[in-house]
């Protein structure tokens, strides 16, 4: 499913949900334990988890940038810096499962934010099928390149 993008006071806000056949405790260990995390973002590391600790994102030649971790509560919440923007992931227990949402606060909508809005869907995609199928999609690309037109599209009806 889509995410929902929308216009807020200061800025936007694309909010992704999904459902997912798993404990919070282990869903939560696919977004802060670096072994798990590097199977479906694998330029990001968590350093120091904790409230003002990092998340290091791989720039892929030798630096690495630095993203605050701004709100934390074990097995609960998890939000750290995203350039201007933050990332926001917050998990609830489900009888079924945990309900997983992630929300992108955007400061101002560019070009590339279609394509890091297709880039967070198929991320959460991989997690979904790493926890309840026990492998990542196989297609990466091509699933981003179908989705990808679709943010455009959703984007562009905002602005």
């Amino acid at each position: 499913m889509l995410a929902n993008i929308e216009k807020v006071d200061n800025g936007y806000i694309a909010r992704f949900e999904r459902f997912l056949n798993a404990p919070v405790r282990e869903v939560w260990s696919w977004l802060t334990e670096n072994d798990k995390l590097s199977h479906w973002f694998s330029e990001l590391t968590v350093d120091k988890l904790r409230p003002g600790g990092f998340i290091l994102f791989d720039m892929q030649d030798g630096t690495f940038e630095k993203m605050e971790i701004t709100d934390l509560d074990i097995y609960s919440v998890l939000e750290y810096t995203w350039g201007e923007d933050k990332v926001r992931f917050e998990l609830k227990p489900e009888s079924e499962g945990c309900h997983l949402v992630m929300i992108e606060k955007i400061e101002i909508l560019t070009e590339h934010t279609p394509r890091d809005l297709a880039g967070w869907h198929v991320c959460l995609d991989v997690i979904q099928s790493l926890i309840e199928e026990g492998r990542p999609l196989s297609a990466r690309k091509e699933e981003w390149q179908k989705w990808y037109p679709k943010y455009k599209q959703a984007v562009e009806g905002i602005l």
